[in-house]
């Protein structure tokens, strides 16, 4: 319902005017902000807090699962590129069969396990689940361009809504194996956001709505593929706390964060230099 609700407001020319805004060099530094850092920062970060191998599994799962659909709709309305970020999730999508196995294995290696995700796997649910959900939404938007505009905003709360459920039904199911989890998971889940953020900054490129674009795209992971990998090959409830507790902060940093990116930006300190004028003169 989100990438349908999404397709709606894309235009295909668009969507691939912005894909071609960025040089290849500006992709590849994006495969290492959006992929390796996000991944390797949570492995750091369950070494420094102790978590649980099942705790790791699910955090460094988040970090290596980018491109989730939840804010990019709303992104327009606090100041940032649309278009720029839903670029960035159907780039990602497309980079998602590459590169999770990859950084995945690499990782296991590293504890002394063998775990390979099939990329075709990967690839079916890229496209069940981003690619023709988006092209449907462009159709619709397409062939009825007035009903597309009065049923985005309802499609986008029901989706909203209904991943919220899910993500709460899910933390009831688990009941007492949240009991056993570390105390400190939020701060783990915090400190990765941030750092999905602070990896796009490191990267420098030179569009100041690029790089703010993407910052926030990066701190939105996909959660849901993060919980349908855990299912399918870590097999522990305690590896979906984590998941499901970086759903909920997530969207509170890139609240603050959009809040705070509307605060500096031209027209926000034109405004309020006009309204200390205003308050001067009178």
């Amino acid at each position: 319902m989100l990438m349908v609700s999404v397709g709606m407001s894309l235009s295909l020319t668009e969507l691939a005017a912005t894909l071609r805004r960025l040089t290849w060099l500006a992709w590849v530094r994006m495969l290492l902000a959006t992929f390796i850092l996000p991944a390797a920062l949570s492995l750091v970060l369950a070494k420094l807090f102790h978590l649980t191998k099942p705790e790791l599994a699910g955090i460094f799962l988040v970090g290596v699962a980018p491109g989730a659909p939840l804010l990019t709709r709303n992104l327009a309305k606090k100041g940032f590129d649309m278009h720029m970020a839903a670029s960035y999730q159907v780039w990602a999508a497309l980079m998602i069969p590459i590169m999770i196995p990859v950084v995945v294995a690499t990782a296991a290696k590293l504890y002394n396990r063998d775990i390979w995700i099939s990329p075709l796997e990967l690839v079916v649910q890229v496209a069940e689940k981003q690619l023709l959900p988006l092209a449907l939404g462009m159709l619709i938007a397409r062939a009825a361009p007035a009903g597309s505009q009065r049923w985005q905003p309802t499609l986008n709360t029901l989706g909203n809504i209904f991943l919220t459920v899910v993500l709460g039904l899910a933390l009831f199911k688990l009941g007492s194996a949240l009991k056993a989890i570390t105390p400190l998971l939020p701060v783990v889940c915090l400190l990765l956001a941030l750092g999905c953020i602070a990896a796009v900054w490191l990267m420098r490129l030179t569009d100041p709505i690029v790089v703010e674009t993407f910052a926030i795209s990066n701190a939105n992971r996909h959660v849901g593929l993060a919980v349908l990998l855990s299912g399918e090959y870590i097999h522990s409830q305690q590896a979906v706390p984590p998941i499901a507790c970086y759903a909920l902060l997530a969207p509170l940093v890139m609240i603050v964060y959009a809040r705070l990116y509307r605060r500096g930006t031209p027209a926000a300190k034109g405004a309020s230099g006009e309204a200390k004028r205003s308050l001067a003169s009178s």
